[in-house]
């Protein structure tokens, strides 16, 4: 959608009220996906009575500014580029902007979600409307002082100044200005004008961070507060047959062993104490379901492929036929693991169940969510529910489920104590959530030098791609199309891993991609070019990218790149993707040290429309190719038995800091509204590599991680 410059405003969506006690204009407004937080607070504003509200602006009467975010931060940045867009619009210095995090409060906010790279998209017109609203307010107080029309004077960096030059600072009016109606209609900024959007600014709460200031929810700590360490099922499909608690007890620090269902929570003065008191518990196990390994996994979705007992997704045309018809068909097996999130802050979460109410604190991606079923858990009335949100060391969807949290509210409302459950990594990696095996099969019909068919086949592990996803590319660039899913019912509880599905289908039909443009004897680039010129933009409304935008991308990785005229010794890799509502593009660059893949220099391309924050944009982008070379050429997670063989990172390999290439993004400019980031960096990065291993070793890759194709080459890497 263009960026918009006249916008009405809703008045049931602002809140105000009038001058507070020690001076000053709060304004809240429903913020329908936002994240926001800004840098430290300049002036003290403890003292001023936004009781009320959870999110919102507040004008003090000396013209500063904070901002209370309602949604949480993961590390994607919002808690920076959010405030950036308020700020913008009210008119006032960067560096005279602070902010809050909010607490829950399903009453004012809608989507109080981190997911989905969905924060930015969702909060833009919002954020901007709120901005320039209290703009707009503070220049009519000021207006009616003078005596003249708001529409005459003008207001930057927080100063509003009339047709004659007389000036009056936000502070100066502000008190004035609560009293005032709020405008119907408000003008927005053109981006031509933007000050604070799209220019570098540092990451709100890098200070603290740095300095290990409390910020995460490890960092909570409450007076009285008790610890607690969990014992679950060592394997999926077992439970409890009995236990002795005796040695566990006799641990110095513990102070009691409580079962609840097929757990046992062991409460101490500290973590150290919980922790070893479980590890002294005697726990005898049974069979409870199917133990399996994955092994059976692998038959299990090879037989889905083979079946017939698929769901089809999308279908054009008649691929049949087109197969029937063909010169050749390429058909490929794409295969992936399950993985663990691995987030750098272990699973943990605060609960105080009292008669009055429950109070909880920690880091959620689902905070409202996660309420409701605590709610459900323990049969409490929601309002009784007041959750806090901390900053996150890592979520990519582990936090979105809230079991963490739950298994606090419970233990809390057993115990009548204020209780905080704090994972081991090996309880994180052992416990689940985890991202879904997967498989896909691939098969494409050619005839007279062009693609005729395209068929898509998923078998994957307890649930299917979304959606959306069957109307990506190469949807509509292939007259005969058919995307088809099934799945099997596992009780190895899986989940949304970031980027979910996408993260490696991307790199099979991107890899697939490369295949197909060597049979056609086409260069790998122009190939998706040229399909994408069969895409007419807004003829098909289930398509959800858009051609010219991909094909702006693509030239642009391309041409940023050097592609195709890269030094001796240096094999290029490249992959196009859509995912998130954001078309990005990557060149891949490796060289062989002693036979081995070294990943040299990765070229980024992204059209995100406008970028708010270019520095914490970037950091996504980086982050996101980093994380998926990772893990598509190491990460790799198995069970036998219904237990996970990997526990923590001794046998769990990630990629090391030496293993990481350079990356040099770059941005498709324009001026539409912008999109997600933080998780579309990662699909295209799989594919891109292994499409430049093929291009160095010739090794075609079905199955990742890479490595395990890859083995001569790990006999010459020194780890």
């Amino acid at each position: 959608m263009e960026n918009q410059n006249k916008i009405t405003f809703s008045r049931r969506s602002f809140i105000r009220t009038s001058a507070l006690a020690s001076g000053g204009i709060l304004i809240g407004f429903n913020f329908f996906t936002s994240c926001k937080e800004a840098a430290v607070p300049p002036v003290d504003v403890s003292q001023l009575n936004f009781n009320d509200f959870n999110a919102f602006i507040k004008i003090a009467d000396n013209g500063y500014v904070t901002i209370f975010s309602p949604n949480p931060e993961i590390g994607q940045g919002v808690k920076t580029s959010m405030p950036m867009i308020i700020a913008e619009e009210l008119d006032v210095p960067w560096e005279h902007v602070s902010v809050e995090q909010g607490a829950l409060d399903t009453n004012n906010f809608t989507r109080q979600v981190a997911g989905g790279s969905q924060s930015i998209r969702f909060g833009w017109d919002a954020l901007r409307q709120t901005g320039a609203t209290a703009k707009q307010m503070l220049v009519n107080a000021a207006a009616a002082k003078w005596g003249i029309e708001a529409s005459s004077c003008s207001a930057s960096n927080g100063v509003i100044t009339s047709p004659t030059g007389e000036t009056l600072g936000y502070g100066d009016v502000v008190n004035d200005a609560a009293q005032l109606e709020v405008p119907e209609n408000v003008t927005l900024k053109a981006t031509k004008d933007y000050k604070i959007i799209g220019k570098d600014a540092v990451n709100v709460d890098i200070d603290k961070i740095i300095t290990g200031k409390p910020l995460f929810g490890l960092d909570y700590k409450a007076e009285g507060m008790t610890y607690v360490s969990v014992m679950r099922p060592p394997a999926f499909g077992q439970k409890i047959s009995s236990f002795d608690d005796t040695n566990a007890k006799a641990i110095n620090g513990v102070s009691d062993v409580v079962q609840f269902g097929d757990k046992i929570a062991v409460l101490a003065s500290n973590t150290w104490a919980a922790m070893k008191g479980k590890k002294a518990l005697d726990v005898q196990w049974t069979n409870d379901g199917t133990l399996e390994s994955t092994a059976d996994h692998d038959k299990k979705l090879n037989a889905i492929l083979d079946g017939n007992q698929l769901d089809i997704r999308r279908e054009d045309g008649n691929v049949k036929k087109a197969f029937a018809e063909a010169d050749q068909v390429l058909e490929r097996t794409y295969e992936s693991p399950f993985l663990p999130h691995n987030c750098m802050e272990p699973m943990n979460f605060y609960a105080n169940v009292t008669a009055d109410k429950v109070h909880l604190v920690g880091p959620i991606q689902t905070p409202a969510g996660t309420a409701r079923r605590i709610a459900n858990l323990i049969d409490r009335d929601e309002k009784d529910i007041h959750l806090e949100m901390t900053r996150m060391g890592g979520g990519f969807g582990r936090r979105l489920y809230g079991d963490f949290a739950l298994e606090a509210a419970e233990i809390s409302n057993i115990t009548k104590q204020a209780v905080k459950v704090v994972f081991s990594r090996e309880d994180d990696m052992a416990a689940g959530i985890y991202r879904p095996a997967i498989k896909y099969r691939i098969a494409a019909s050619l005839k007279d030098g062009k693609v005729t068919g395209y068929h898509l086949k998923e078998a994957a592990i307890n649930n299917n791609m979304y959606g959306l996803i069957p109307h990506f590319f190469p949807a509509g660039a292939i007259d005969n199309y058919k995307v088809e899913t099934g799945n099997y019912r596992s009780n190895i509880t899986t989940g949304a891993w970031r980027a979910p599905y996408t993260n490696f289908l991307a790199y099979a039909e991107q890899s697939f991609f490369d295949e197909l443009a060597e049979l056609l004897e086409v260069d790998a680039v122009q190939l998706r070019l040229d399909l994408l010129k069969n895409v007419k933009d807004g003829q098909d409304p289930d398509i959800q990218y858009s051609a010219k935008r991909m094909t702006d991308t693509i030239k642009l990785a391309a041409e940023k790149s050097n592609w195709g005229k890269t030094r001796e010794g240096v094999y290029q890799g490249f992959a196009a993707y859509y995912s998130h509502n954001t078309h990005v593009a990557e060149v891949v660059d490796i060289t062989l040290k002693n036979g081995y893949p070294s990943v040299e220099k990765v070229t980024v391309a992204v059209d995100c429309g406008i970028v708010v924050n270019p520095t914490g944009a970037k950091n996504q982008v980086e982050g996101g190719v980093i994380d998926g070379i990772g893990h598509a050429m190491y990460g790799d997670f198995s069970f036998d038995k219904g237990k996970p063989q990997d526990v923590n990172f001794n046998t769990y390999r990630l990629i090391r800091m030496r293993e990481t290439p350079t990356v040099h993004t770059y941005f498709v400019e324009n001026d539409l509204s912008p999109t997600g980031l933080g998780e579309p960096g990662l699909p295209p990065a799989g594919g891109a590599l292994a499409n430049a291993i093929k291009a160095a070793t010739g090794q075609l890759l079905l199955k990742q991680p890479f490595m395990s194709v890859l083995k001569k080459y790990e006999t010459n890497l020194k780890v």
